[in-house]
């Protein structure tokens, strides 16, 4: 069983979606499948086929999702030690082919969000990074080249 890391927050979020799904929209979607029902002949009737359809699909993200949280495992940044890069890592870098700073946060691939910085350890960057200490070199392949960064500083 491969472990999916998640913040307090990210957790709780993902949680929070899953009860969305089951008491909110899981009940609206019945409400269309008895509505449909009612309207007559299953063969020929289009909006309880699509109804059924939208609920079969509902039930598998909630599996899905419910896989998540049973594989979940809570991180800590106090838990984790600050000479290497690791999840939950504030990483600064130099861009060196730019000569520019750049600054981003390690995070489990649910929490990833590129406008607040916020890069997945499962994205090139973020894997390329993972061990890293301060005054390394690193390359990433990515389809544009290869970018390479110079690790500047690390925080929790």
């Amino acid at each position: 069983m491969e472990y999916e890391y998640f913040t307090k927050e990210g957790l709780e979020k993902l949680k929070n979606e899953v009860h969305e799904l089951k008491y909110r929209k899981r009940p609206e979607i019945s409400a269309k499948i008895g509505a449909a029902r009612e309207l007559g002949d299953l063969k020929e009737n289009a909006e309880y086929h699509a109804a059924r359809e939208e609920l079969s699909l509902l039930e598998t993200k909630i599996q899905i999702l419910e896989d998540r949280i049973a594989r979940s495992r809570i991180i800590e940044k106090e838990d984790l030690p600050t000479d290497k890069v690791y999840i939950l890592s504030t990483v600064e870098l130099k861009d060196l082919d730019r000569d520019e700073k750049l600054e981003y946060t390690l995070v489990a691939a649910s929490d990833a969000d590129y406008k607040q910085n916020k890069l997945s350890i499962a994205s090139p960057i973020g894997k390329a990074l993972l061990g890293k200490a301060v005054g390394d070199i690193v390359e990433v392949a990515v389809p544009a080249g290869t970018l390479r960064y110079e690790v500047l500083s690390i925080r929790r």
